[in-house]
């Protein structure tokens, strides 16, 4: 997020997501008002974020995928308002993946009868910090642990062999909580027994978690001992950056990672199908609005049908 406006916006799109949810089997029409209305919204939230990804963060695959959502949101709801039903599920995802994010995001610690109660996002940082810490410990670095500009216990201080100081920082995008909040609203949207729906959670969420906490190892160590100084001016080039102590960040963060996430989800989500069939609907969905083509995943990959997964009860 960006500010309080761009906060603002967020959960105004999940309220609209939210309310098209509630009344999907109440309101046909009223649901489908609300949901094309919230990909509207979704759209410009998305285009709000664009400069921050690409300029601000650097991230050319963030800045990407942001600018590519734009058009996307706006071809979703165009659908929907035609008749395509089926998004509703995806529609629904999107609603939850909001509700499980943005607590963490935009709630700040409080203060209830005299006892300060930390933030959300505090929580997960810290507990991401301190499992990165460890897992560097394993490695055999020890950085310091330094205060960081949020006011949060989470930044680890590196001294190069010449006495420049290089910090990293652990952030909110750095917990894995994203990916987890996809996961955890595809999986809820969809109609399936409960049973299965945990068991796709139990592969999915220790998955991210596991990915992550070496994700955010992997950065603290080649940024902090400059193992990646590589094509340093063709680097910085790329980046628009200046500060030559941040190739290896860029290269092992905004490159390497970012990448890999990509394809990380990509294989979560395949295991995670192989529990829950019934989340073929929303990729399936996906794949049209890329590619505006028809699938049918299911016989493509070898999947029982919904008759053959057993019984189960929500």
């Amino acid at each position: 997020m960006v500010g309080p406006l761009t906060d603002a916006l967020a959960w105004a799109v999940v309220g609209l997501f939210l309310t098209g949810a509630l009344l999907r089997r109440s309101d046909r029409a009223g649901a489908r008002g609300a949901t094309v209305g919230a990909w509207v919204a979704f759209a410009l939230f998305w285009a709000a974020l664009v400069p921050h990804f690409a300029f601000e963060q650097k991230s050319f695959v963030e800045g990407f995928l942001s600018l590519a959502a734009v058009p996307a949101s706006l071809y979703v709801g165009w659908l929907l308002h035609s008749g395509r039903d089926s998004l509703f599920v995806l529609s629904t995802a999107v609603a939850v993946m909001g509700v499980v994010y943005l607590p963490f995001e935009t709630i700040p610690a409080v203060t209830v009868a005299g006892l300060s109660l930390p933030s959300p996002r505090y929580v997960l940082i810290s507990h991401t910090t301190a499992q990165t810490q460890w897992a560097m410990d394993l490695l055999g670095y020890s950085p310091t642990l330094v205060e960081g500009d949020q006011g949060y216990l989470n930044t680890f201080k590196f001294v190069t062999e010449g006495g420049h100081v290089i910090l990293f920082s652990i952030i909110l995008a750095c917990t894995g909580l994203g990916s987890i909040a996809i996961f955890v609203g595809l999986i809820a949207a969809v109609d399936a027994p409960l049973s299965r729906k945990l068991r796709a959670l139990a592969v999915a969420v220790p998955i991210i978690y596991v990915l992550n906490i070496m994700r955010t190892t992997f950065i603290a160590v080649m940024f902090g001992k400059q193992y990646m100084q590589w094509f340093v001016d063709e680097v910085l080039f790329l980046f628009g950056g200046t500060d030559p102590y941040k190739v290896s960040f860029y290269l092992s963060d905004r490159v390497i990672s970012q990448v890999l996430a990509v394809v990380a989800l990509i294989g979560i989500t395949f295991l995670v199908i192989r529990e829950l069939p019934e989340l073929l609907t929303i990729v399936e969905d996906v794949l049209y609005i890329v590619t505006r083509e028809e699938y049918d995943l299911r016989e493509a990959l070898d999947l029982p049908d919904e008759s053959e997964l057993g019984p189960g009860a929500d």
